[in-house]
């Protein structure tokens, strides 16, 4: 069939909100959306209700896009462009960033508060099991067509959505036992 293709502009100055339903409902309708950039000097300010970005998460969630896959690679012709060292680089890198995009930080709870007299703010962290298991699957069939490894990027040490990840990847990871997999604890 063909392709069906509408070019949508998010004009929050317009319908004051970035990501109007008539627009959800017209990516709906399409065949692919391609999004650009979002965002500019004008939407700056950090305390502003509306703001590009929401249109973002809007089509994540409307649109159930779960997963960005997010390749990385640097050819050895190019190595000498790179600020990594060679003993890293070798003959060049090839890497496949798995990443869940609907849950976690960016759609839970928020909000400010009072911590005893001082203004304070929070962004509450949540995975449920089928959100991670969805994107370890992922990860693992990527895992299958490429050098059959997986290594897992967390903070175990201090959160509890970390290791509900670990948990659910080594229960995955029994349905792939060819994937070799690593867990990377995260020092920032």
């Amino acid at each position: 069939g063909w392709l069906e293709f509408r070019r949508v502009l998010f004009r929050s100055d317009k319908f004051g909100t970035p990501l109007p339903e008539e627009t959800l409902e017209a990516c709906k309708k399409s065949d692919s959306v391609l999004l650009g950039a979002v965002g500019g000097p004008k939407w700056d300010e950090p305390t502003a209700k509306v703001r590009p970005e929401q249109a973002l998460l809007g089509l994540r969630g409307g649109l159930g896009l779960y997963c960005n896959l997010r390749p990385a690679l640097l050819y050895a012709p190019l190595k000498d462009a790179s600020p990594l060292k060679d003993s890293i680089i070798g003959d060049g890198i090839d890497i496949q960033v798995v990443r869940e995009l609907t849950g976690g930080i960016y759609f839970g709870e928020r909000g400010t508060c009072d911590d005893n007299g001082i203004p304070a703010a929070y962004d509450t962290e949540k995975y449920n099991e089928e959100e991670v298991r969805r994107i370890a699957k992922i990860g693992f069939e990527a895992a299958m067509k490429r050098r059959k490894k997986v290594t897992s990027v967390d903070k175990a040490n201090i959160l509890e959505s970390s290791r509900l990840w670990r948990r659910i990847i080594n229960e995955v990871a029994k349905d792939y036992p060819e994937v070799e997999v690593t867990f990377f604890l995260l020092f920032i």
